[in-house]
């Protein structure tokens, strides 16, 4: 590699985050700070969020998956319960989930714990997808060995023939968990990586509790 990593350097002076503003609730500067992205900054996917589970054989596993719908309660996203992270989190729950915001940035860490959604929830979001999605969650043994992607392909083809001008009912397999967290930390870059960090943390009570730490 030509390039150094140790040369590169960024400035970070777009923000700050005090803790004498911010609000009681951290779901409150969730919603502030995830609507300030994604209508100021130019950003991919603004719900974009990585998340790292535990697996069977004691290893950390991280991959990004897109949120969609935050509640006071939490986050949730959908996938294959039959997936890698999916058996990870049947085997431990306890996940952490993040979002780096490079534009504004921001970052956000939420430790939490994972659990199924409704199943009347999980209809509700599989039917409001793309016909193609649909069928691809049908179709994808999601983190199985598969031969070649022709087979995918395949598998997909037949799938649309026998589904034509018929409703697609949800897999049992697939559907919505929601991540209820426990703690939630909000980093702002500032000058000279003295950032800005403020954790709120869930006491006994279950009253939210924030700090300032050091950067």
């Amino acid at each position: 590699m030509d390039k150094d990593l140790s040369d590169y350097r960024k400035t970070y002076n777009k923000g700050a985050l005090l803790l004498e503003e911010t609000p009681d609730n951290p779901m409150a500067l969730f919603k502030t700070w995830f609507h300030e992205v994604d209508t100021n900054f130019e950003q991919d996917e603004t719900n974009a969020m990585t998340l790292a589970t535990i697996g069977p054989d004691g290893f950390p596993k991280s991959r990004v998956v897109l949120l969609k719908r935050f509640t006071y309660e939490g986050f949730i996203f959908f996938t294959n319960y039959e997936s890698e992270k999916g058996v990870a989190i049947a085997n431990n729950p306890h996940v952490c989930l993040s979002f780096f915001w490079h534009g504004a940035e921001r970052q956000i860490i939420i430790k939490g714990t994972a659990e199924k959604i409704a199943e009347n929830l999980s209809d509700g979001y599989f039917e409001s997808r793309p016909r193609g999605s649909q069928l691809g969650a049908i179709a994808s043994k999601q983190s199985s060995i598969v031969k070649s992607r022709e087979v995918l392909e395949s598998d997909l083809k037949e799938l649309e023939q026998a589904y034509e001008g018929k409703e697609i009912p949800r897999p049992s397999y697939w559907g919505g968990y929601i991540v209820k967290p426990v703690t939630i930390e909000f980093w702002q870059g500032r000058p000279n990586r003295l950032h800005d960090r403020i954790r709120y943390q869930l006491d006994a009570d279950y009253n939210w509790v924030k700090d300032r730490l050091s950067p």
